[in-house]
């Protein structure tokens, strides 16, 4: 199920203890780190290789061809960087109260869904994902429209266990 079992288990949610929950802060799977290195480069080669064109076109120095394919490289290496870096830093729990995801290294920002504010659950897998036997599970949870917590680029088991084990909540809340 997944990939760094932990020796603590909780029994939360109405689990049995046939079904434990890790306790542990869980990384996202490493083969999702390709997903992530191109998530982090493409969004910030494409405006770059526009903006060296231009610059090279003004400035003279190169032909729009070369500007634009030397600053899109190099904004595709920081993108990759920055990919790689955001994938390694984003983590996942599961306990008896709900769900908690934390991101980041140096400015860490940690995210916490109760079970009792869980609305409806989502999986979407693109073909990259399915490809990588991956997922991205999102929360929606009680207040405005737009709130949600999605968590990018999970193993598809874990995203549908995490999946089932919330929505138990909202099929109690139902009866």
């Amino acid at each position: 199920m997944n990939e760094h079992p932990t020796d603590a288990i909780v029994v939360g949610l109405d689990a049995l203890p046939t079904d434990p929950v890790p306790t542990g802060w869980q990384p996202l799977p490493a083969r999702a780190m390709v997903l992530a290195v191109l998530g982090g480069a493409l969004p910030l080669a494409m405006p770059a290789a526009v903006a060296g064109a231009v610059l090279a076109r003004v400035s003279d120095l190169l032909t729009p061809w070369l500007g634009a394919a030397l600053l899109a490289l190099a904004a595709a290496l920081f993108g990759a960087w920055l990919g790689a870096k955001q994938h390694r830093s984003t983590a996942w729990r599961l306990d008896g109260e709900g769900l908690a995801v934390r991101r980041g290294r140096f400015w860490q920002r940690e995210t916490r869904v109760p079970i009792t504010r869980v609305q409806h659950l989502d999986l979407k897998r693109g073909p990259l994902q399915r490809r990588r036997h991956l997922a991205t599970l999102v929360v929606h949870t009680a207040g405005t429209r737009h709130s949600a917590v999605t968590v990018p680029n999970l193993d598809a088991d874990d995203a549908e266990h995490l999946r089932d084990r919330l929505g138990q909540q909202i099929d109690r809340d139902d009866d």
